[in-house]
C-alpha cells in the first residue's frame, strides 16, 4: 500500500508531510506510469533483485524528478533514503540531466555510498582527503559527463580553492543535490557541524530546477524547523513513522567497568551475527576492544583519527562477518551500512535519544530480529556533561578571539590565536568555521582575519541550545530509569507523530531481551583487566611554536597507571588525590607496573614532581615508590613559581608557558638517568618542561611515571 500525504504543521510553521501507510495516496493516480516503472526499474537493479518500494520512497523520487522541488526526507534508519537519491539521480540522468552532486559527513559512509551507487549501473566518484592525487582527474571526468554521481565531504566546502574554482562548474551542470545526515545543519541537533552551514549558500546559487533532498532520520521538530529556516521556506518536509520493527531495545544497569565488560563477554558470544559496540572515548573504544580479544571474541577499536587504511580494513572485516565486533566511537555512526548487523550494544549512553536512536539505528535493517542494549554506567553522565559544557566557547574567549582578529594588522595562524587565548584548538577551529561561514571571519590560506561585518556573542542561542541538551539529558535518564516502552520513548523523543508501545523490547516484555548471567570469575578477572590496564606516555617532541625538542633534551617514554576516574584504578586514585594522600595500595600497584614494564634506559634514583595542591602527598608517594623500587630518593626539584593547574589551560601554547620558568634543580643531581614521579600528568607538558631543566643540570635521562593521565576528551 502506498503511504499517505497529508500535510501537518512544524513549529516554524513550515509545510510538512507525513509519509503514513494506512491509506492509498492520492498522488499515485497523476504519477506518469513510465516514471513509476523507469523508477521500479531502477530500484531492482540497484537491489539486484525484482523488488517494491517502501512506503513514502516512491513519493519522494517523483518531488524530485517529476516536480524538481527541494525536499527534506526524516525517515527511519533503514528506511531506504538512499534508495530515493540513487533511483532520482538514474531517472535524471537518463533524462540528460547532470550529475548528482551528494555531500557526506563520514568516510565509511562516503564508502558505502560509491558501492551501493555501482551496484545500482551509477558511475560514482568522490573527492576527499584520502584521494587528493585524484582530484584532477575526477574533475576531469565529471566535465566530460562521465560521472553520474560525486561524493564529497563538507569540509571541502570550506575550501577557498573549491568553492571559487571547482563549485560553480559543479553547480552549473548538477542534475541534482542530495546533502546526507542534513540534521548536521542545525546547532540544535546532537552533531552540529560548522561547515555544514555553508550549504545555504550553495543553495542560493542553485537554479531553482535543480531538485534538492535532504536526508536525515534524527531530526526532531526543533531541528526540522532550524534547517527549513537555514535553507529556505520552499524545502518540503516528507516525515515518516521511526517505528523499526525488528529491533528490540533494553537496558542494562551495570555502574562499573567491571560488570560492563563480564556482561559483554557473556552476552555477545550467545548472541548470533556481528555487531558493534559504542563508546563515548576512543580510550574505552580500546580498552573494551583489548578486552574483548581477551576474552577469545574476534573484536577491533574504530575511532576518528586511526588511519584510514586501517578503518577501512575493519569496516571490510565487520561486513564480511570476520569480526564478531567493533567497538567504536560515534565515528562509526551516521549511515554506515551492514544490513545484517545483529546487535548495537552501548557501553555507556549518549547524552539524548536523538544521538541513540543514529547508532541504535545502525542495527537489523535487513534482518527480522536484532537486539539494541544499552548498558548504563556511572561514568556516563561525567561524560556527556563534558561534551554538553564544552560544545561552545566561553563568552570571554569567543570575545578576546574577535577582538585579536580586530586589532591585527592582517591575518593570522591559530597558533599565534592560542598563545593570545586559553581555548582549546577543537573548540577554536570550530568556532571560526562559524564566523566564517557568517561572513565576521575571512580565511586567507591557513590564517584568519576580521571582516567589517558586525558580531556581538550569541549569549541567548547558546544557553537555550545548552539548557536544551541538558533537558534532553534528563530525559535519556527517564529512558534509562523509567517503566515505559523504550521504542516509544525514542520515537517521542523525536517528535513522531504517534508513537505506540512496541511490544518486544525488555520494558513490554517484562525480561531481558538478552539474558546474562554474569559469572563472578569473569568480573574478577575484568578488574584485574582494568587494573593492569596501563597508559603509554608519550614525549613531547616540539615547542608549540614549533621548534623541534633536541633529543637529549626530551623526556624518555613513560607510563601511567590509569586513567583518572575509570573503572580501573581511576576512582581510587581520584578519591585519594582529593583527599591529599595516596595508600600503599597505589603504590604497590605503580611498583607492580614498573617491574613488569622495565623501562629503558633503567631509572637509578627517584625524584617528585613537586606538587601545586599538595607537596607532602605527592612526594611521600614518591619516597615510599623509591623505597618498594630499592632505589633512593632525592628531592632535587623545587617549584619557583605557583601557577595555575595545568588542567585549566586549554591549549598547547598556555599549557607550556604555564610551566616554563615554574621549576628549578637545588643543588647537584645524583648520576644516571631519574625516574620522574607524578600523582596525574594532563598535558605532558610539565613532564617536558620539568626534563628540559633536570637535563640542564646535568642529569642522564628522565622516565616518567604517574598514578594516572587526565580525563581524555
Amino acid at each position: 500500500m502506498v503511504a499517505a500525504v497529508s500535510p501537518v504543521p512544524s513549529v516554524s510553521g513550515a509545510p510538512v508531510t507525513l509519509c503514513g501507510s494506512d491509506v492509498s495516496s492520492p498522488n499515485r493516480s497523476l504519477m506518469p506510469e513510465s516514471l513509476e516503472t523507469r523508477a521500479g526499474a531502477a530500484l531492482s537493479q540497484l537491489v539486484g533483485r525484482p523488488t517494491e518500494f517502501r512506503d513514502g520512497q516512491l513519493e519522494a523520487i517523483a518531488t524530485l524528478v517529476r516536480d524538481k522541488q527541494r525536499v527534506l526526507c526524516v525517515q527511519r534508519t533503514g528506511w531506504g533514503k538512499s534508495a530515493v537519491y540513487f533511483v532520482a539521480t538514474r531517472l535524471l540522468r537518463d533524462d540528460g540531466a547532470g550529475p548528482t552532486l551528494l555531500v557526506s559527513p563520514l568516510l565509511a559512509l562516503m564508502r558505502n555510498q560509491i558501492e551501493h551507487a555501482q551496484r545500482g549501473g551509477i558511475k560514482a566518484v568522490t573527492i576527499n582527503s584520502d584521494n587528493q592525487d585524484d582530484w584532477d582527474s575526477i574533475y576531469e571526468a565529471v566535465e566530460a559527463d562521465l560521472v553520474d554521481l560525486l561524493v564529497v565531504s563538507p569540509e571541502r566546502f570550506a575550501n577557498a580553492k573549491f568553492r571559487s574554482s571547482v563549485l560553480p562548474k559543479l553547480v552549473d551542470r548538477a542534475g541534482l543535490f542530495v546533502i546526507d545526515e542534513a540534521h548536521c545543519i542545525s546547532d540544535w541537533g546532537h552533531d552540529f557541524r560548522p561547515d555544514y552551514r555553508r550549504f545555504a549558500q550553495v543553495l542560493r546559487m542553485l537554479p531553482s530546477a535543480i531538485p534538492v533532498l535532504c536526508t536525515t532520520a534524527t531530526a526532531n521538530d526543533r531541528v526540522v524547523a532550524d534547517v527549513v529556516d537555514q535553507l529556505g521556506d520552499d524545502l518540503v518536509v516528507l516525515r515518516g513513522q521511526l517505528e523499526r520493527e525488528s529491533l528490540a531495545l533494553d537496558v542494562v544497569q551495570l555502574p562499573s567497568q567491571a560488570q560492563r565488560l563480564a556482561w559483554l563477554a557473556a552476552a555477545i558470544p550467545q548472541i548470533e551475527g556481528s555487531g558493534i559496540v559504542y563508546t563515548l572515548t576512543v580510550r574505552d573504544a580500546m580498552l573494551v576492544s583489548d578486552w574483548l580479544c581477551a576474552q577469545g571474541i574476534a573484536a577491533a577499536a574504530y575511532f576518528g583519527g586511526e588511519e584510514s587504511s586501517n578503518k577501512q580494513a575493519i569496516e571490510d572485516r565487520l561486513k564480511h562477518n570476520d569480526l564478531k565486533v567493533v567497538v567504536a566511537t560515534s565515528a562509526l555512526g551516521m549511515g554506515y551500512d551492514k544490513p545484517d548487523l545483529a546487535f548495537v550494544i552501548h557501553f555507556q549512553s549518549p547524552g539524548s535519544a536523538i544521538a541513540y536512536y543514529q547508532q541504535v539505528g545502525r542495527a537489523g535493517r535487513a534482518l527480522p530480529n536484532a537486539v539494541g542494549v544499552l548498558l548504563a554506567g556511572e561514568e556516563d553522565e561525567r561524560i556527556q556533561n563534558w561534551f554538553i559544557n564544552t560544545a561552545f566557547p566561553p563568552q570571554q574567549h569567543a570575545e578576546a578571539i574577535m577582538t585579536m582578529l580586530a586589532d591585527q594588522d592582517g591575518p593570522v595562524g591559530v597558533a599565534v590565536i592560542e598563545r593570545e587565548v586559553n581555548i582549546k584548538r577543537s573548540r577554536l577551529t570550530n568556532m571560526l568555521k562559524v564566523l566564517e561561514v557568517e561572513g565576521v571571519v575571512e580565511r586567507v590560506g591557513a590564517k584568519f582575519q576580521r571582516t567589517d561585518q558586525p558580531w556581538t556573542y550569541p549569549v541567548d542561542r547558546i544557553e537555550h541550545i545548552t539548557g536544551q541538551r541538558h533537558q534532553e539529558q534528563a530525559r535519556m535518564r527517564n529512558y534509562l530509569d523509567g517503566d515505559g516502552c523504550l521504542m516509544q520513548h525514542v520515537r517521542a523523543e523525536l517528535d513522531d507523530p504517534d508513537p505506540q508501545p512496541c511490544g518486544r523490547c525488555g520494558r513490554c516484555l517484562a525480561r531481558p531481551v538478552v539474558d546474562v548471567a554474569i559469572d563472578s570469575d569473569v568480573a574478577r578477572r575484568a578488574v584485574t583487566f582494568l587494573r593492569g590496564h596501563s597508559i603509554d606516555i608519550e614525549p613531547r617532541k616540539q615547542w608549540p611554536d614549533l621548534k623541534r625538542i633536541v633529543p637529549d633534551r626530551q623526556a624518555a617514554a613513560g607510563k601511567a597507571l590509569c586513567q583518572l576516574g575509570d573503572g580501573g584504578w581511576g576512582e581510587t586514585v581520584l578519591d585519594q588525590r582529593r583527599n591529599g594522600k595516596f595508600s600503599d595500595e597505589l603504590v604497590d600497584a605503580v611498583a607492580v607496573l614498573y617491574r613488569g614494564w622495565r623501562p629503558e634506559p633503567r631509572p637509578r634514583w627517584v625524584t617528585a614532581v613537586p606538587s601545586l595542591r599538595d607537596v607532602e602527598g605527592v612526594a611521600s608517594f614518591a619516597r615510599r615508590l623509591a623505597d618498594r623500587l630499592g632505589l633512593p630518593f632525592y628531592e632535587v626539584l623545587v617549584r619557583e613559581h605557583q601557577r595555575p593547574a595545568q588542567r585549566e589551560m586549554e591549549n598547547s601554547a598556555q599549557q607550556c608557558r604555564n610551566v616554563v620558568g615554574a621549576f628549578a634543580v637545588v643543588g647537584e643531581t645524583p648520576n644516571g638517568p631519574v625516574l620522574l614521579v607524578d600523582d596525574v600528568i594532563d598535558s605532558r607538558w610539565t613532564v617536558a618542561v620539568i626534563t628540559d631543566v633536570l637535563r640542564g643540570a646535568g642529569c642522564d635521562a628522565v622516565v616518567p611515571i604517574a598514578l594516572a593521565v587526565g580525563v581524555a576528551d
